[in-house]
């Protein structure tokens, strides 16, 4: 008896096919070849990345959750516009948390337990070098998942997770700018350098100062008379 050839049948299903979904799509949002306030159509994200409408439907509700995509009621999924204002309110957050998540990562960097954040930072330092600047965000948010893991604090862990997403795009942008790149990680490397160390004040203050950095880079420079 012959197989069904029916639509879709040569598309990618299953978890495996979420994850290139949102990977792709996250991918495409970052770097601004999909706009903010772009609709996202599910058939369509299905097509270009080889996925069944279900799977691009999933990778969406990833997305939502992560504050990059918004679902308006009887309208469908759109990229989410995240102001100048929400992304340093976001970011001041981010300050505290961050870091407190510094610091508890480097009361708990024990028996070679931050090797993986100076590995991860060698990557990020290649980047730079290379210009390969999406490369580099993605080893940011690495950066952070990885000191997450290690700081093993559940409640600011997934407070940070929920507010990461929503200012990727503009820290991203961020990386853009001629020398942040470089500066950006300089930064990640003084946080990383005083967790290796075990020095929990230094590296709270460590990571307050990067995140202090991308606000003021972030804000207008003031108007002088």
């Amino acid at each position: 008896m012959a197989h069904s050839t029916g639509e879709g049948a040569h598309l990618l299903r299953g978890v495996r096919a979420k994850r290139i979904a949102e990977q792709g799509l996250r991918a495409e949002i970052v770097r601004g070849a999909v706009a903010p306030g772009q609709w996202l159509v599910e058939p369509e994200l299905g097509e270009r990345y080889g996925v069944t409408r279900n799977s691009a439907r999933l990778a969406l509700d990833v997305l939502i959750a992560e504050g990059l995509v918004e679902r308006i009621p009887h309208r469908g999924a759109r990229v989410r516009v995240v102001s100048t204002a929400e992304a340093v309110a976001v970011l001041e957050c981010r300050q505290v948390l961050d870091g407190l998540l510094a610091h508890k990562a480097a009361q708990n960097a024990t028996g070679g337990r931050a090797d993986d954040l100076r590995d991860n930072l060698l990557r990020m330092q290649r980047a730079v070098a290379d210009q390969e600047l999406l490369e580099c965000s993605t080893l940011v948010r690495e950066h952070h998942r990885l000191l997450r893991e290690l700081a093993d604090h559940p409640m600011a862990s997934s407070l940070v997770a929920q507010l990461e997403g929503r200012i990727v795009r503009h820290e991203f942008q961020l990386l853009l700018r001629p020398g942040q790149a470089g500066r950006s990680v300089a930064g990640l490397a003084r946080v990383v350098d005083a967790v290796g160390e075990r020095r929990a004040e230094a590296a709270e203050a460590a990571a307050r100062a990067h995140v202090q950095e991308l606000v003021d880079a972030l804000l207008p420079e003031p108007v002088r008379a």
